[in-house]
């Protein structure tokens, strides 16, 4: 497991105690968030112990547990005990079959649909470069993802990458410079975010001709109180095209998306998680953390099957300040592939 090395500051005084742990054990990954939790035997998680997790994702916003033998089944199962699930169903337009036979499954490898290797060139392997950039999942969305439970069904050989990373956007908001904290607490700054913004960011020559308002736009406050720890929180991200207030973009909108967003990830906000085996599970909370997939020698060459389970936010904020009866946009990358 590696953490940032360079983190010069000390645990904020906001951050939550965690209450008494009964049946779990945490290692600390990280100074400010981010825990290792032993103790969990996922076949038989009592409501006692489920407290304590949720507790520990409160304080933390990043947890990992070790070879927890959840089968699709259980995953699911269990990710429903902390609300309702997203699906897939509205990216499986013309005919397009799911690679699971759960709709609650997200893909998050790198296998084509027989279960083999992306070619690098391929238009599905552009989309996913797009995965390697912060992002908070589900940010374009009209209503904003809360937790997300990550689990590992193939990896690549040891020393070919493929980890997880972390960033802490509750500390960075902590510790933004005073005039720009000032200037977001007095401002009611909303980011408009789109996952086509994010996906021409990471392949731009294959995206060049997109356009970003093929698909609609969803907004959600920048800056807003992260409601399990009481603390205030960044949501922001690579998915977050321009900044707005009272509907209208900001002067100079772009110059402060990029700054917000290279504030947020300095390496003294960061950690690493390494998968290690199959089984492993990673859950964070979207509304405190940003995160990003490694990259490394395995792509084009070894398997990475990771698959995803996406709860919907029920906090006051969850629908930002979008219309609930907002049209939920659906990325197909063939859609937007450049002609041959």
């Amino acid at each position: 497991m590696k953490q940032a090395s360079n983190y010069s500051g000390s645990k904020m005084p906001g951050i939550i105690e965690t209450p008494s742990s009964e049946t779990i054990k945490v290692r600390e990954l990280h100074p400010t968030f981010a825990a290792e939790i032993t103790g969990v035997d996922f076949r038989d998680v009592s409501e006692e112990q489920f407290a304590e997790i949720i507790a520990a994702m409160a304080k933390y916003g990043v947890c990992v547990f070790r070879n927890t033998g959840l089968t699709d089944e259980e995953h699911v199962a269990f990710s429903q005990r902390f609300g309702e699930l997203d699906n897939i169903r509205r990216y499986l337009a013309e005919g397009r079959k799911p690679r699971y036979n759960l709709y609650e499954l997200f893909d998050a490898g790198n296998l084509d649909q027989e279960g083999e290797v992306l070619d690098p060139d391929s238009p599905r392997a552009h989309n996913n470069r797009g995965n390697g950039l912060w992002h908070v999942d589900s940010s374009f969305n009209p209503r904003r993802a809360g937790f997300s439970l990550l689990r590992a069904c193939a990896l690549p050989p040891p020393g070919h990458g493929g980890n997880t990373d972390f960033a802490d956007s509750r500390t960075a908001f902590d510790e933004l410079p005073q005039d720009l904290k000032q200037e977001l607490l007095t401002h009611e700054y909303v980011g408009a975010h789109s996952m086509a913004h994010s996906r021409k960011l990471g392949s731009p020559a294959f995206f060049k001709d997109m356009d970003i308002f093929s698909l609609p736009l969803h907004r959600h406050k920048i800056v807003q109180e992260h409601e399990p720890s009481g603390r205030m929180n960044l949501y922001i991200g690579t998915h977050m095209h321009h900044i707005e207030e009272n509907g209208a973009e900001i002067p100079g909108s772009w110059e402060l998306v990029q700054k917000l967003n290279d504030h947020a990830t300095q390496d003294k906000y960061q950690t690493t998680v390494e998968w290690h085996d199959i089984g492993d599970m990673i859950i964070w909370d979207n509304r405190c953390v940003l995160h990003r997939a490694g990259g490394g020698t395995f792509e084009g060459k070894y398997k990475r099957d990771l698959r995803r389970t996406t709860v919907h936010d029920d906090s006051p904020t969850a629908w930002g300040v979008n219309d609930e009866k907002s049209a939920w946009p659906a990325f197909i990358v063939e859609k937007h592939k450049p002609a041959a």
